[in-house]
């Protein structure tokens, strides 16, 4: 007998509410935010903010993962077989036929990238699950300003045909940089995407404004939405309501309030 329960069951996600499209989530949820806000504090330093970027990004992943890979219904013989007929389960569990490319944008990404690559290959087929790294950094000026992005390699272990391609990089500023490796994937021979999802801790409005602007397909999946550039009237009001008037970044492109240099403190290189 087959129970109706597990198929078609649904899958909530608590979101904050916005008004930026369907295709933006702001993850709602008060233990990822204490994390998140310990992340950002100047005191946490290594080895904690690694312990914090796993644990922050094995819970995201796993939401993400969970909404955006198909499903399909399986009956499977559990242990209670062999003493009953009915020791039989029948319900939707995630396609294992998924395919799934990670990419790592270094360095930020790199941490974020290798837990998704770890979590993927125990929800799907790992023959289908494959890691991409891509080398990609800031250009500034004399005045510390962001005026381009440098592309210094790449290793792209293949096409995306009818994958899911996760970007999962902590901190989302300006959206230069993901503008442009989105633009590189969207290149590749060999066959459209499934999905186009980006992963991250922190986003700006300018962020949002530059992906929608430069890729409307793309999913956007966040723990926080920082503009604190914008004015009180402005943050007092729901997120996407008046975009051209938001802003979260300083006069040098960095998040406010932000985490100040995930990169630089995950890797404690500072350059």
């Amino acid at each position: 007998m087959k129970d109706s329960t597990y198929f078609q069951y649904p899958f909530n996600m608590s979101e904050i509410s916005h008004e930026y499209g369907e295709n933006v989530h702001l993850i709602s949820d008060p233990l990822l935010m204490s994390w998140l806000t310990q992340l950002s504090s100047p005191k946490t330093q290594q080895p904690a903010i690694t312990h914090l970027v796993r644990e922050l990004y094995a819970s995201l992943l796993r939401t993400v993962i969970a909404r955006e890979t198909p499903r399909i219904a399986v009956q499977e013989d559990i242990r209670m077989v062999s003493v009953t007929p009915k020791g039989v389960w029948q319900g939707e569990v995630l396609d294992p036929s998924t395919r799934y490319v990670t990419v790592d944008i270094a360095r930020a990404g790199t941490l974020p990238s290798q837990i998704a690559f770890e979590l993927l290959n125990t929800v799907v087929n790992p023959e289908g699950v494959r890691q991409d790294h891509l080398y990609m950094n800031r250009a500034t000026n004399e005045a510390g300003e962001v005026c381009g992005i440098n592309h210094t390699g790449s290793k792209i272990g293949g096409d995306i045909d009818n994958a899911v391609v996760l970007f999962p990089d902590p901190m989302g500023a300006t959206g230069a940089s993901m503008s442009d490796a989105l633009k590189i994937y969207k290149k590749l021979p060999g066959g459209k995407p499934a999905k186009l999802i980006t992963v991250h801790l922190i986003i700006t409005p300018e962020y949002i404004r530059t992906i929608q602007t430069d890729h409307p397909d793309t999913v956007i999946y966040a723990l926080r939405l920082d503009r604190g550039m914008s004015s009180e009237e402005i943050l007092g009001t729901r997120p996407g309501t008046h975009p051209e008037q938001e802003s979260g970044l300083n006069d040098v492109q960095y998040i406010v309030p932000g985490a100040g240099g995930v990169g630089e403190i995950l890797n404690n290189s500072f350059v």
